[in-house]
């Protein structure tokens, strides 16, 4: 299988060359990593018409600069992707699900970090938290995926978790891909670190939304379906996490002319990315002013 599971948009509507541009990933990316993990080579067409080739067909391809992850995330801004060769990972037969529920953001985060650290092979580890109540969810595949999720059961009940185990278990990641993005409200994407998870539920509850998250990553979305005020509670959720990079993926077009998608901009790295852009899209005609920085 190919282990990239992006959010689901309306429709389901995302492809290859999307999930590359935007570097965008689902709860896999616990296990197998994200799309930039996953590329083993790439092809791309830059602005003069020229084509470049990076890696090769075979993991052990390691020969010079490995210019399909600095493609990976860059949102078109430096060429356009033709062709990628990518990893590919075992389909397993099965998989359990192991849950545990409290209304206390401290318990969850503990939880689930100690999850993380456990000897444990889980292929999801994602927490949710919505309405002052939330959830660690562990997926566990292959043909131990019972025994994981027994042992891991044992230690959410040991942290004080309400606990369930859940066999048939797709709609419950579905859902966790579905809260990623959103058609009509508000998703800001966090990148935090794993001591931060319990912070950004509260700051999710203060902005009247909701959390789901990559435990191992500190990665979150934090979503709220009511407009009203949304330019102003972007900015208090900036404000509340800072200094980690609070991204705007989803709003309606009124509230993004009010706000930076982006976010504060780290000076250094956006001159170093300028640079990067000028040595690939001298024209600047790739996707111009889309991204960070006007890029």
């Amino acid at each position: 299988m190919l282990a990239i599971d992006p959010p689901l948009a309306d429709g389901d509507a995302a492809t290859v060359g999307g999930v590359l541009a935007t570097g965008d990933s689902g709860p896999l990316r616990h296990r197998h990593g994200g799309p930039r993990d996953l590329v083993l080579g790439a092809t791309v067409a830059l602005s003069d018409g020229t084509l470049a080739r990076s890696g090769g067909k075979v993991i052990k391809n390691v020969a010079g600069y490995d210019l399909a992850k600095l493609l990976v995330g860059s949102f078109g801004t430096l060429g356009a992707i033709l062709e990628v060769a990518v990893r590919l990972h075992p389909l397993p037969r099965a998989t359990v699900t192991a849950t545990g529920s409290a209304s206390d953001p401290d318990e969850i985060a503990s939880a689930a970090s100690d999850l993380a650290h456990a000897a444990l092979e889980a292929q999801c580890l994602d927490v949710e938290w919505s309405n002052g109540r939330g959830r660690v969810l562990a997926r566990f595949a292959g043909i131990e995926a019972g025994a994981q999720a027994a042992e891991a059961i044992a230690a959410l009940a040991c942290a004080g978790l309400e606990t369930e185990t859940v066999e048939d278990d797709d709609a419950l990641w579905d859902e966790q891909r579905r809260r990623q993005r959103s058609g009509d409200g508000v998703v800001m994407h966090v990148s935090g670190v794993q001591r931060q998870l319990a912070d950004q539920m509260r700051a999710a509850d203060r902005a009247g939304g909701a959390m789901v998250g990559r435990v191992a990553h500190g990665l979150s979305w934090i979503s709220f379906g009511s407009t009203a005020g949304a330019a102003e509670s972007i900015a208090r959720l900036r404000e509340e996490l800072a200094p980690s990079p609070c991204v705007v993926l989803d709003a309606p077009a009124a509230v993004r002319a009010e706000v930076d998608p982006w976010g504060t901009e780290d000076g250094g790295a956006v001159q170093l990315m300028r640079r990067v852009k000028q040595r690939f899209d001298p024209a600047g005609a790739c996707n111009a002013g889309i991204f960070v920085g006007g890029i």
